[in-house]
Formats: structure tokens, C-alpha cells, sequence
């Protein structure tokens, strides 16, 4: 039974928040303590502490059976696994590189740094991600290289775009941080394209604390993305890349990340009990849809993406502030699009009308390891408390914004 029952007892208006504890959209998965001691004695005993020791190699043989390749390569966070990737990936000779607009925040900062010009191109609706077509109108004689990123729920056009990567001879590199698990009828996510890069932030499906990784069945390109990590040189300290830098992963980071991967398929279905809870309440609240996985074939559930509808009575940035007041820390879905952002850097001005319009409606909730069943059916039926008292919580914030 939800506690509020007027709106004098929304946090907002100075009551006291729904939640003591924060409920976040991040994962914050908590493996097994035991377990990641188990690994950190790997190196412990070894008296070894960074430089591709046990149980970082350990973790990139395994998260490469994973994912089916040949070939993992760590790096100290996902960010520089991407900046890496795009330089040694990016035709030499050519500036322009193709992202979409709906994305994380920094994508368009990370091609800058790799000295490429962000080609924001726009995504199709049902996905909320870029495809074969969209990608395609952008591309032309200056393209260097795609990216293809899946959202936050499933997956991109992986076929179109291997397809069309492969037609107009342009390297394809996917942003996979969203889709570790998830799997296609032509095999698993991380074996497509030239290369894959995941993420091992505390808030993805992995928690390493930090990090993240590449997979690729080129072993040229992994020999290189090992040496560009470490300072551009190579085992046997010769400089082999001139874009190298220190963004190997330590040890301590490994660790976490094989005591999560063990924990993976528990986390699964703890993360499936919690999203047929949010599609069974959400089902019954007016204004919202629920973006639901494609179950087949398997998929983590990891995220919980939302839609405004029409019908929904609030603004959504009302509604998220209402949300946060009470500790439940829904936020945006990539808003504003990556094209509306102020830009230092070159880049090509585009019109997004869809992006655009996408980046008003959709919404992340509290999800992950940190948060129950118990949890949802309060943020469910707060979210119903909403909708039904929203005349007079519009009345009241339109009063406060006079004052």
C-alpha cells in the first residue's frame, strides 16, 4: 500500500521522500565477496599488480569463450576502449566518422579525440537505434568508419549494418556496453562487426568497478589495441602504435569482474523477476509503455525503459523531478540528443526531427541490484498516484513557480 495519499506528501513539496535509500538505474550488482577474494589472491600471492597478470588474463580468455571470439583485449574503462578502437579502426585519409545522435553523452567527444568528425546520423522508432538506412544517408567519400550502438533494450540492426559495412568497404565498430548477454540468430553479440566494446562499470551487467573491454576475431587489430594500452609499446618494449597511452586495466578491477561473471546467470533471473514485475504493474498505468525485451533470443533484462504517451497528464521532466524528490532516480533517455549539444570540436550540423522527438519521451527506472520487487510495486504505484492527482500537483508546482 503506497504511504502518500495526497499531494501535500509529495517530497517535492517539502515532505518527506517515498525512499530513504536512493533506488538507482544502475546495476551496482554486488558478487559474491568471498569470490572476488578468491581471484585477488590470484595476483596477491603473485606479488604482481598490474601489467596483464593473472586474473586479467584470465578475465579476457574467458569473457572471449563468452562472446565467442578469438580474441578479448581489457582496458582501464569502456571510454578508452572506444577512443582506442575508433583510431586504429578509422580509414587513414578519410575525417568523417558515423554515430548516432541518440547515444550516450561523450560518444561524439570520443570520436574528437580520435581526431574524427562526429556524422550524426538519425535512428528509426521501434529500435530507439540506428539501422542500415539511416546509417547509410550519411555515409560518403569522406567516411572513416560507423559506429553501430545498441540501446539500452535490445538490440541494432547488427545484419544491415555488417551488410552495409561490408558493401561500401568501411570499417564497423559496435558500442556494445548495453548488450553483454544478448544474443542474435547469427550468433552472440561481440562477434560481429571488426570489433565489439563493452563497458565494467559498476552500473553495467559486469561490475568490475571500472573498466572495459574489446572483442575481435582480428588478431592484428588486438595485437594492436594490447600495445596501444600500454603505452604504444609492445612486450618486448618496442613502440609499435603512435596513439598509445595507459589505459591498461588493473588487477584489482579483474577480479570484480570474473567474481561477477560467476554470478551472471543469477543476476539474470534476478534481473527477469524484476522486469515481469514492472510489466505486470506498469500494465495498468495509463500514459506509459513499458519498452519490453525481445525474449527469444535470450536477453538480460538489465534496463528498465519507459514511454510517455500521450495520454501521460505531466511533463516528463516534471515527472522526473517528482521521481528524484522521492529517491527514485528515473532520469532521460540520451537527452538531448547528442546534434543539440554545444560542440568545440568540428562536426556536421544535422536535422533530427525524430531524434529530436524521441529524446522528449522516453525514461530509465530504478532497476538492479539494489532494488526489490517490494521497491517496484511502490514505484508502480506511486507513478499511478501520479496520473490520477495530476491537476492538482500542476496546480501546486504552477503556484511555487510564481512565488
Amino acid at each position: 500500500m503506497l504511504s502518500k495519499t495526497n499531494v501535500e506528501e509529495l517530497a517535492i513539496f517539502g515532505a518527506n521522500s517515498l525512499f530513504s535509500t536512493p533506488k538507482s538505474t544502475s546495476n551496482l550488482v554486488r558478487p559474491d565477496f568471498e569470490t572476488f577474494l578468491s581471484y585477488s589472491k590470484l595476483f596477491y600471492d603473485q606479488h604482481r599488480y598490474i601489467n596483464d597478470h593473472a586474473p586479467v588474463e584470465l578475465l579476457e580468455q574467458r569473457l572471449a569463450d563468452f562472446h565467442q571470439v578469438d580474441f578479448c583485449v581489457t582496458f582501464c574503462s569502456g571510454f578508452w576502449g572506444l577512443a582506442l578502437a575508433m583510431t586504429a579502426l578509422a580509414l587513414k585519409g578519410k575525417t568523417e566518422i558515423v554515430i548516432p545522435s541518440l547515444t550516450y553523452r561523450r560518444m561524439a567527444d570520443i570520436a574528437a579525440w580520435a581526431k574524427l568528425k562526429p556524422h550524426f546520423c538519425e535512428v528509426e522508432e521501434n529500435s530507439l537505434a540506428a539501422n542500415a538506412e539511416t546509417v547509410g544517408r550519411c555515409i560518403n567519400q569522406n567516411t572513416a568508419l560507423i559506429v553501430g550502438v545498441h540501446p539500452v533494450v535490445n538490440c541494432c540492426d547488427i545484419d544491415g549494418l555488417v551488410q552495409l559495412a561490408q558493401v561500401r568497404a568501411i570499417p564497423l565498430l559496435f558500442d556494445s556496453v548495453e548488450s553483454p548477454f544478448e544474443s542474435t540468430l547469427h550468433g552472440k553479440v561481440g562477434s560481429f562487426g571488426n570489433a565489439e566494446c563493452f563497458s565494467l562499470h559498476a552500473s553495467k551487467l559486469l561490475n568490475g568497478f571500472e573498466g572495459g573491454y574489446l572483442t575481435t576475431n582480428d588478431a592484428i587489430l588486438a595485437r594492436q589495441l594490447a600495445s596501444a594500452r600500454t603505452f604504444g609499446v609492445d612486450e618486448e618494449d618496442r613502440v609499435t602504435v603512435s596513439y598509445g597511452l595507459n589505459a591498461k586495466m588493473n588487477e584489482i578491477h579483474a577480479a570484480m569482474a570474473l567474481a561477477s561473471l560467476d554470478d551472471l546467470e543469477s543476476q539474470i533471473s534476478r534481473n527477469r523477476q524484476r522486469y515481469f514485475t514492472y510489466q505486470k504493474l506498469l500494465a495498468s498505468v495509463p500514459g506509459i509503455r513499458l519498452v519490453e525485451f525481445l525474449e527469444t533470443p535470450p536477453t538480460s533484462y538489465k534496463n528498465i525503459v519507459i514511454e510517455f504517451l500521450a495520454e501521460w497528464p505531466l511533463t516528463r521532466a516534471d515527472t522526473l523531478k517528482i521521481l528524484n524528490a522521492e529517491k527514485i532516480f528515473a532520469r532521460a533517455y540520451y537527452s538531448p540528443p547528442l546534434h543539440r549539444k554545444q560542440m568545440t570540436y568540428a562536426h556536421l550540423p544535422a536535422s533530427l526531427p525524430l531524434s529530436d522527438l524521441l529524446s522528449e519521451k522516453f525514461a530509465l527506472l530504478p532497476c538492479g541490484h539494489l532494488v526489490t520487487c517490494e521497491d517496484i510495486h511502490q514505484i508502480v504505484e506511486f507513478l499511478s498516484f501520479l496520473y490520477i492527482s495530476a491537476d492538482l500537483i500542476k496546480n501546486r508546482l504552477d503556484g511555487n513557480n510564481e512565488m
